[in-house]
């Protein structure tokens, strides 16, 4: 189950793979949210299979990939790190990409 909170009012929707972009949140290629702004707080129970956004995030565990306009903050990552700023993860099992710096804590 995930929660997703926009400018404090939340929703609880069933998925893993999260699409956020240009204010329209998608889980699961369903629109949850149309004209989000501000901060958009995800809170997951379980794993990430994967993450898209136009903007900067922060997660923990992604299975799959995760793909930012913005600077990437996450723990391990099954797969890619595509960023537009700097990327900080823990382990990442693909490759890792920036437009900024790239640092891994393992």
């Amino acid at each position: 189950m995930i929660s997703i909170t926009v400018n404090g009012n939340s929703i609880q929707v069933e998925g893993t793979n999260i699409l956020i972009r240009n204010g329209t949140i998608s889980v699961n290629g369903n629109v949850v949210e149309k004209n989000a702004s501000g901060i958009v707080k995800i809170d997951l129970n379980g794993t990430l299979a994967s993450l898209n956004t136009d903007c900067s995030v922060t997660c923990e565990k992604v299975e799959g990939n995760v793909n930012a306009g913005g600077s990437v903050n996450c723990g391990d990552v099954g797969g890619n790190v595509c960023a537009g700023g700097s990327v900080h993860c823990d382990e990442v099992q693909g490759n890792a990409d920036a437009g900024g710096s790239i640092t891994l804590r393992r």
